[in-house]
């Protein structure tokens, strides 16, 4: 695994061959962060990509969605999450205090696949005809202890179809 800085530019990642990109978590408020859209958007279709948290956000941004600042915002463990592809309830752990607007998201090209049983928010998607996913939640904090485990399994299929 190889970290890079945020601000990394799409083209110095590319070059180091990545079998995939994972967009992780970080603070604040996505809309300013144009740097991270710019380069998802030249990523996408060219790498595996799942984004968690902050990587959630800006990936419906960098898919021409838009985000909105919660009235509380999502804190702590115990977080109710259905997996809309199963039916199954995920206890997830939150720190975010925006969301992405699924309003605003083009459903022929995006599926819905987790949303938030306490506000029905949008905790998940996938886009359908490239290797992308991302969640809202922090699935790395296993409240459940072993709920959301499984994406990381399908992040890694994910990037073995893609080598193929």
């Amino acid at each position: 695994m190889t970290v890079v800085p945020a601000q990394t530019p799409a083209e110095d990642v590319l070059a180091l061959k990545p079998d995939g990109v994972f967009l992780s978590n970080g603070p604040g408020d996505p809309e300013p962060c144009t740097y991270a859209v710019d380069s998802i958007r030249r990523l996408m279709g060219r790498q595996p990509i799942f984004g968690i948290c902050l990587g959630h956000q800006l990936t419906g941004i960098a898919l021409g969605g838009k985000t909105f600042k919660l009235k509380f915002g999502h804190h702590g463990g115990n977080h109710p999450v259905k997996n809309l592809q199963t039916g199954k309830i995920e206890i997830t752990a939150h720190n975010h205090n925006f969301a992405v607007d699924p309003d605003s998201l083009a459903q022929s090209e995006v599926e819905f696949t987790h949303r938030n049983l306490n506000d029905e928010t949008l905790e998940g998607l996938r886009h359908r005809n490239m290797p992308l996913f991302s969640v809202q939640y922090h699935p790395e904090a296993a409240p459940g202890p072993h709920d959301s485990h499984y994406l990381f399994k399908e992040f890694t299929k994910m990037m073995e179809e893609w080598k193929r």
